[in-house]
This record gives C-alpha cells, sequence and structure tokens, in this order.
C-alpha cells in the first residue's frame, strides 16, 4: 500500500474495524495534553518569565523536527509527493505562515497576557469564525442553530472580559485582543490546508508546516539572542510543550479521528480548555470565579452546537 494510502487508511472515519474505547481515550487524552501544554506556557512566562516569542520558535522548529523526522520515515513518498507540487508547496507555504506561525504565536502571547484556561477558550471561538466564514461564502445567513451559537460565544467571552460588569476589564486589553487573534488563527489553521490535508495526510502537512514555520521563525525571531535563563524546570516544561502538548497529543488526536470520527473526536477534544483551567488553577493557583466558569461554558457549548451540527 502507498503512502498515501497508508494515510487516509490511519486518518479515515468511523468504520468497521473502528476501535470507540481507544478513540474515545486517545482524544481524550490528547485534549488533555494540549491543556497541559497551555498551563506550561503560563508557567515559563509567569513563574519563570520567558520570553513568548522564544517559546514560540523552540516549540515549532522542535515539534516540527521531530514529526518530520517520523513522517520521513514512515511516509516518505506522501512527504516527496507534497513537496513535488507547485500549487501544494505554495498552499503549504501559506498554511505555515498564516495557520501555524500565526495561531501557536497569538495563543502563547494570549497565555502570557491572562492565563491557560481563559486563553485556551478564547482561541476555541474559532470555530464560531469558521461558521461566519462560510455562511459568507455562501451568502445566506446563520441557520437557528447557528445564531444561537453567535449569542452563546458572545456573551461568553462578554463574560469573560468583564463579568458583567461593561465599566470594568476583567482581562488585559492585550490578553483580549490576542486571545480574539488566536481564534482567527484557529481559523486560518483550519481553513487553509484543507486541499493539501485531504491529499497528503494531515501529519505529513501538519509536520512539513511546523518545521516550515519553525526555521521562518528562526531566522525572523533569531532566539539566540534572546536572554533565556535555563534550568531543569524550564527544560522540562519546554520538553512536556513539546513532546506531550504537540507531538503526542496531536498523533493520539488523530488516531482518535481514526477510531470514533471527526465529531465526536472534536468534541471530546473540547476538554482541552477545562484541562488547561484545571491545570491552571491547581498548579499555577489561578483564581476563577463562577461568571469565569459560565463563561467558559458557553463557548464550549458553542462548539459542541456547532460540531454536532456538522455531523
Amino acid at each position: 500500500m502507498s503512502d498515501i494510502g497508508v494515510i487516509k487508511q490511519e486518518e479515515a472515519t468511523l468504520g468497521i474495524k473502528s476501535k470507540p474505547v481507544r478513540g474515545a481515550l486517545f482524544t481524550l487524552f490528547g485534549g488533555i495534553g494540549w491543556g497541559f501544554s497551555g498551563a506550561c506556557g503560563q508557567y515559563l512566562f509567569s513563574v519563570k518569565g520567558i520570553d513568548p516569542h522564544w517559546v514560540t520558535v523552540v516549540r515549532m522548529f522542535t515539534a516540527g523536527l521531530i514529526l518530520c523526522l517520523f513522517v520521513l520515515f514512515k511516509y516518505k513518498k506522501a512527504m516527496m509527493g507534497l513537496f513535488s507540487n507547485k500549487k501544494d508547496r505554495w498552499t503549504l507555504i501559506g498554511f505555515s505562515i498564516f495557520g501555524l506561525i500565526f495561531c501557536q504565536y497569538t495563543y502563547l502571547l494570549a497565555i502570557s497576557y491572562t492565563n491557560a484556561g481563559t486563553a485556551t477558550v478564547l482561541q476555541y471561538l474559532g470555530p464560531l469564525l469558521i461558521m461566519i466564514f462560510v455562511c459568507g461564502i455562501d451568502r445566506r445567513l446563520p441557520t437557528k442553530t447557528e445564531g444561537i451559537a453567535i449569542v452563546l460565544a458572545i456573551v461568553g467571552t462578554f463574560l469573560l472580559a468583564t463579568h458583567g460588569n461593561l465599566s470594568n476589564l476583567v482581562i488585559s486589553s492585550q490578553g483580549l485582543f490576542w486571545g480574539l487573534m488566536s481564534a482567527l488563527g484557529l481559523m486560518l489553521y483550519t481553513i487553509i490546508p484543507g486541499g493539501i490535508i485531504s491529499r497528503w495526510g494531515s501529519i505529513v502537512v501538519t509536520g512539513c508546516g511546523m518545521l516550515m514555520g519553525g526555521l521562518v521563525l528562526l531566522i525572523l525571531v533569531r532566539p539566540w539572542r534572546i536572554h533565556v535563563s535555563l534550568d531543569w524546570h524550564v527544560f522540562l516544561a519546554m520538553l512536556a510543550m513539546i513532546v506531550i502538548g504537540t507531538v503526542l497529543s496531536f498523533t493520539l488526536y488523530l488516531q482518535g479521528v481514526s477510531d470514533i470520527g471527526p465529531v465526536k473526536a472534536s468534541m471530546i477534544a473540547c476538554v482541552e480548555p477545562v484541562a488547561a483551567a484545571l491545570f491552571s488553577a491547581i498548579w499555577l493557583n489561578t483564581v476563577f470565579v463562577g461568571l469565569d466558569i459560565l463563561g467558559f461554558a458557553l463557548i464550549i457549548t458553542t462548539v459542541i452546537l456547532l460540531t454536532r451540527k456538522g455531523s
């Protein structure tokens, strides 16, 4: 079987040979891993004072290198096919810059100005932006379900930002801005690579895109010129973000999609903002009040509504 055939088989949706329990668990662990990665980012920024630019570069480049080595070993033909097609190469470049770099950079900046839980929930407004984009492309008004999702997302964001008081912003304006930008980044991350993912497989596209994005950031940011006080705590937190929060979580999530389908996997993956908030509260003593939790719940409900509609 060709590389592309193997990838499509592994990333196929629910079928006769699916493993529902394994798929649910893998997706759950993938979402928890992403949430833990966000908390590690908060630890590096708020406790260790590490520059978010440095973290973004090191995380993306190292994770991309690991994934590309895996792809080169297992899916070499698909990787070569991706780079041999001129149109697909340009799409990959666009995905790398406007999808991966923008999404990860804005998300980590949002964490640095707020906390892992809030930043992750704000990023989960991405599916709402995708829905609005699709409505614009189709030149139609939102359906009733989509309209409810819009209202829930707006109210949830309002509660997170103000706790219900229009004259009081409880998170920094920078945190709100970068959180909303990370939602836009998630939208671009999802929309841009659709065609090449269907042809070459998401693990090939994401691995190559991450490495390419990491190389671009190495040139632009030049992380070796940023002073970082490295110790074992910083090393372990970065290792967790790279291995657990990127390589392992992504691989587990893909297997989950293969086992139980994208709809159920997306819904289970909504554990990510919950996990990020819990890790942030238990490990880093971040305080969330009742209105924060209500805002979280409304935005997560938005994602579930939009996901179920796509089933």
